[in-house]
């Protein structure tokens, strides 16, 4: 069975079919890196991580993309507002640099809590000015843009096509709240460039044809993915929120500057992760980070295994207490999983099925039931080396044993027994097994000796 995917471009599920059959070429929108990435941002790149997993466990070779904003993204998607990485460092009292850099690698150690795998490349925004330049121009002398009092606007009236993608209404729309016109020619343009309100303010501005100023926020994914990608590529990922604007957005510059159409073949986009049947926001609440629920108890792989019992085209309701249940069931999971020895062989019937649900559209609740499945048939034949496989795109480690930090009062507990049992006092040893069991941890004697569990 081939692998099928929902094409947000067609609005159905189609064959995919790389362009070329070397290497599959993926763009994924990544994060502004202005402050910590919450649980409901990292739902979307255990998406993406699951899409490269399993495209690569198909034996398709990957060269996946992802950019990390760091300049140009406004508050407003009208283009109006102060720059998020300006604001961040004049509150927190640091250069937008050392802001970029600090969230970055604070992103990054998600990603390693969450066994996501890292992208072939990682392109900041701040050092591909050259190149978004360099695409504006090429928009210009297309007679595509149009210049104002504040920067260089793409006319989205000379993009024949656009709002097609997020199924716009185009005509109907007026100024609002949210769009404001002031000397935009239409309320669907967009800055490609703006300029400094006052050269030398900005921490961040570069000299350009038009005047010293800053890139827009959907010309840097353009310009980046064209670099590294090529004119035409595979698969662009990113979550719903991003396509009325932002994708659109980049469609319109990238076919208007490329003359390719489609740009992008698949495009692939995740719900939200909700709170109470609302996107979790700052009004909504719920906006932990991985590091704030690990101080709550919960493991980062625990939450993975919590994503990926929802579909990532639906919306996915979080509480702490849906969260637990999902750790519960995890490691539940590792402890069986845990006692299985090796016979050598694969079972091929539990393996097609859990490939015919990941082959339809990464379906991943489909996906752990096969999983749970095969654990609790107490017949079925190779089933270490079928986790494994299927492990190969889950990413939940079911196969690693844990590396146990043990307290030293705990370790004291374990000595002491240790010392009853070779006494044959077994009464002490007893109590003192009960004594480690409160503080949490579950003691089993091997005739390798003792071995220490966390429970």
């Amino acid at each position: 069975m081939s692998l099928k995917l929902y094409n947000t471009l067609t609005r159905k599920k189609e064959d995919f079919k790389p362009i070329s059959t070397k290497e599959v070429k993926i763009y994924s929108c990544g994060p502004t890196v202005y402050w910590y990435q919450h649980i409901g941002n990292l739902r979307r790149y255990i998406f993406d991580d699951i899409l490269k997993r399993t495209l690569k466990y198909e034996g398709f070779k990957i060269k996946d993309v992802m950019n990390v904003t760091d300049v140009g993204h406004l508050t407003s998607d009208a283009d109006e507002g102060e720059d998020k990485m300006e604001k961040a460092a004049a509150k927190e009292g640091r250069s937008a640099e050392e802001i970029a850099n600090y969230y970055w690698k604070v992103f990054r150690d998600d990603f390693k809590k969450l066994n996501i795998l890292e992208p072939s490349v990682w392109c900041k925004a701040t050092e591909h000015i050259k190149e978004q330049i360099e695409l504006i121009e090429k928009l210009e002398k297309k007679g595509y843009t149009y210049k104002t009092s504040d920067g260089i606007y793409f006319d989205t009236s000379k993009f024949k096509d656009y709002g097609k993608f997020a199924k716009l209404k185009t005509e109907g729309l007026e100024a609002g709240k949210r769009i404001s016109m002031k000397e935009k020619h239409s309320p669907t343009d967009f800055a490609l460039w703006k300029f400094s309100e006052e050269e030398g303010k900005r921490q961040q501005e570069w000299g350009s044809p038009w005047g010293v100023g800053f890139p827009g926020w959907h010309i840097e994914c353009s310009a980046m993915s064209i670099k590294y990608l090529g004119d035409q590529f595979d698969i662009h990922t990113g979550g719903i929120d991003h396509i009325p604007i932002h994708h659109t957005n980049e469609i319109a510059q990238s076919e208007a500057a490329t003359g390719k159409k489609p740009w992008v073949n698949f495009w692939l986009h995740s719900e939200f992760l909700t709170l109470n049947g609302q996107k979790i926001s700052k009004s909504t609440g719920g906006l932990f980070t991985i590091s704030e629920l690990e101080k709550k108890g919960f493991k980062p792989l625990s939450y993975r295994y919590f994503c990926l019992t929802a579909h990532y085209r639906t919306q996915l309701n979080f509480d702490l207490d849906n969260l637990q249940a999902a750790q519960n069931s995890y490691e539940r999971l590792k402890n069986i999983i845990e006692k299985l020895k090796d016979d050598g062989k694969t079972n091929k019937e539990y393996l097609s099925e859990f490939e015919k649900a990941m082959n339809d559209d990464l379906n991943t609740p489909e996906a752990l039931q096969v999983l749970w499945k095969i654990v609790r048939d107490e017949k079925a034949i190779g089933k270490y080396e079928t986790i494994k496989k299927m492990d190969e795109v889950l990413g939940l480690d079911l196969l690693k044993k844990e590396e146990i930090k043990i307290p030293k009062d705990v370790q004291k507990l374990v000595d002491e027994r240790e010392l009853a049992r070779k006494s044959k006092d077994f009464k002490k040893s007893d109590e003192l097994r009960d004594k480690i069991k409160s503080l949490g941890f579950g003691v089993k004697d091997t005739k390798d000796g003792t071995e220490l569990k966390k429970i």
